[in-house]
């Protein structure tokens, strides 16, 4: 991972280095990798989500391209369509949910970078992805997952 940042332009549809990753259902196409920011493309399909989860080491933003999330942020339940800017302070639990009938798709970045490219990449080469294995690996990572709500 690159140190410092170099200039440049990551085509659109395109991501850095060539890189497409699927996690859990959703495309990631990274845009930029350093070590004080990564930031990736995300297509959510119908029905995808990011469980409840909380970053310690990093700030995680969202900008809203197309379509709408459900979010719990810090125990509130909020939603974000497009042009909306999503701001998830280190430590802040949060949970990102396309309950709509379209495809969302947005821009994430997170500061620093810290381990979760390598999370990402992980999850993509998983050969079974199930729950347990995600949060196992994400704990590695520094992503600890929440325990999901009572009745769900």
């Amino acid at each position: 991972m690159r140190t410092d940042e170099i200039a440049g332009i990551t085509p659109g549809g395109e991501g850095f280095e060539g890189v497409r990753l699927n996690i859990l259902g959703q495309v990631y196409v990274p845009k930029n990798v350093t070590e004080q920011c990564f930031s990736w493309h995300a297509t959510f399909p119908v029905g995808t989500f990011v469980p409840p989860h909380i970053h310690p080491t990093q700030d995680e933003y969202i900008y809203m391209l197309e379509g709408r999330f459900d979010l719990m942020l810090g125990g509130e339940d909020v939603v974000a369509q497009a042009g909306d800017l999503i701001r998830m302070p280190k430590g802040m639990p949060h949970g990102i949910f396309n309950k709509t009938d379209q495809p969302v798709k947005c821009l994430f970045w997170v500061t620093p970078t810290r381990k979760l490219y390598d999370l990402f990449w992980g999850i993509h080469s998983m050969s079974d992805p199930n729950p347990e294995a995600v949060v196992a690996l994400s704990a590695q990572h520094e992503v600890e997952f929440l325990p999901p709500p009572p009745g769900a």
